[in-house]
């Protein structure tokens, strides 16, 4: 059955407030959903006083920077099953979901994490039957990139 563009549209919706509004930790770190599609993702987030790691400095925690990049990187992953997942009843979907889950991730940090908001950004660099691999980008509100990273996802 061929997935059409409504289908879509209502997988993207559906994984998007799954996100934001189902995964605790999601939440703790404040990540909306800024886009999402077969091949991509985005979210943001704003500073706040309980995500720095550097008080001096006034600059993010690197966990809050790693859990960001494996939170897209996932949202992405998640994102690329559209063809597989979309129009499926909720009850698969909710099956789908419960599979995917984070095999591995590697972060370079390359710069502090200041600024006032931050863009999380990945896409799909490959995703197969049982596995999707995303690369992922952290930019501060001043559009300079303060981290990489690369994620491995278990989707099937």
């Amino acid at each position: 059955m061929a997935v059409t563009a409504e289908d879509k549209k209502r997988f993207f919706r559906r994984i998007s407030l799954l996100f934001e509004d189902q995964l605790p930790f999601d939440r703790v770190l404040g990540m909306r959903v800024a886009s999402v599609a077969e091949d991509k993702a985005s979210v943001t987030f704003d500073r706040r006083d309980d995500l720095i790691g550097n008080v001096f400095h006034q600059t993010l925690h690197g966990g809050v920077i790693s859990s960001v990049l494996d939170a897209v990187g996932g949202l992405t992953a998640l994102a690329s099953l559209v063809e597989r997942a979309a129009g499926l009843p909720e009850e698969k979907l909710v099956a789908i979901f419960s599979q995917v889950g984070t095999i591995d991730i590697r972060v370079d940090y390359l710069r502090p994490g200041r600024g006032d908001r931050f863009t999380g950004s990945a896409w799909i660099m490959r995703s197969g039957r049982k596995v999707a691999v995303t690369r992922m980008e952290l930019h501060a509100d001043s559009g300079l990139l303060v981290a990489v990273g690369t994620g491995t996802y278990m989707v099937g």
